[in-house]
């Protein structure tokens, strides 16, 4: 079970890295014709979370949600139609890169609002609880969130009411370019801070796969036991820029010494290097079938029709 268990945390990061990756390939080309804010670097909490998660959880997220939408089962070509602005797309191209669903995995939208999906996410919880259905809603965001005042309303009402929700903050120490010490004292815990709100919480490095998987998995066995909400606090590091394909370590908000520090703790290396004697020949096989999915995924994109005029207003909701 172990070795299966790497083989398929390896697959899931790794797929998720090789499509943001080819995506800053042809991003230049200018037929994705919206922002996209990548997280290559920090797919080892998506990953663990694909391995944990039902088909019948929830889960919503932020602008920054690539890899929790294919974590929870999104289907790679709409999301890639999606961003192309087709029809095809899991929005129906109205979306683009911030506004992913797909209600048939109950993955139930990104947000372009910082911290906007969190209440959303508390509230499927309630409905969970209310319908006493058994499942558990993720909830996803980074750091900058912990910052808006319907975090604090929503893991209150959460604690209060003993909602099924998980709330994950993947901390890569940055909101767009300004890192924590400008944005919170000195000295702060998040986790500690949210303890004092009341629901159980946990801390873990976040590039470390198996132990994001264990906690993971350590608050969804406590979710289920009627425990009430839990916080997850895992640290990681974006390697792009906050929005966009390229690299910004020139522009002055963080050093180059910084980056390369946190690239050499990069979660899919960290594994390799765990199961690459044991396991090339698969990691290869996993890796060629990655990389034609991700192939078929952009032709599909490419060859879509774009919506026609007339669906312009169909299906929006306010």
């Amino acid at each position: 079970m172990k070795e299966r268990l790497f083989l398929k945390l390896y697959k899931s990061m790794y797929r998720i890295r090789s499509v943001e990756e080819e995506i800053v390939k042809r991003y230049h080309e200018g037929r994705m014709r919206c922002p996209t804010h990548l997280s290559v670097g920090q797919e080892a909490v998506s990953a663990a979370f694909s391995q944990l998660v039902s088909k019948n959880d929830f889960a919503v997220s932020s602008h920054r949600g690539h890899a929790h939408y294919l974590g929870k089962g999104g289907k790679l070509k709409s999301m890639i139609a999606e961003i192309y602005g087709k029809k095809t797309g899991c929005s129906k191209g109205k979306g683009g890169s911030m506004h992913l669903i797909d209600l048939s995995v109950n993955f139930m939208g990104t947000s372009a609002i910082v911290g906007n999906s969190i209440p959303i996410g508390v509230g499927l919880g309630l409905s969970a609880k209310v319908k006493k259905t058994k499942q558990i809603s993720f909830v996803f965001f980074g750091d900058g969130a912990i910052e808006e005042g319907v975090f604090y309303e929503s893991i209150n009402f959460a604690t209060v009411k003993k909602l099924p929700v998980i709330f994950i903050c993947e901390n890569n120490l940055y909101s767009v370019y300004s890192p924590l010490s400008v944005r919170q004292p000195k000295g702060r815990s998040i986790s500690k801070m949210v303890k004092a709100i009341g629901p159980k919480v946990l801390s873990c490095d976040g590039n470390d796969v198996i132990k994001a998987y264990k906690t993971i998995n350590r608050a969804i066995s406590s979710v289920k036991k009627n425990n009430g909400p839990f916080f997850l606090e895992f640290f990681t590091y974006r390697w792009l820029e906050h929005c966009g394909p390229n690299y910004d370590n020139d522009i002055g908000y963080r050093t180059k010494k910084e980056f390369e520090k946190w690239k050499k703790k990069e979660p899919i290396l960290r594994l390799r290097k765990k199961i690459k004697n044991k396991f090339h020949t698969r990691l290869k096989n996993i890796e060629n079938e990655v990389n034609k999915e991700i192939v078929n995924a952009f032709n599909f994109a490419e060859k879509s029709d774009f919506p026609d005029k007339s669906e312009a207003y169909k299906g929006l909701y306010a």
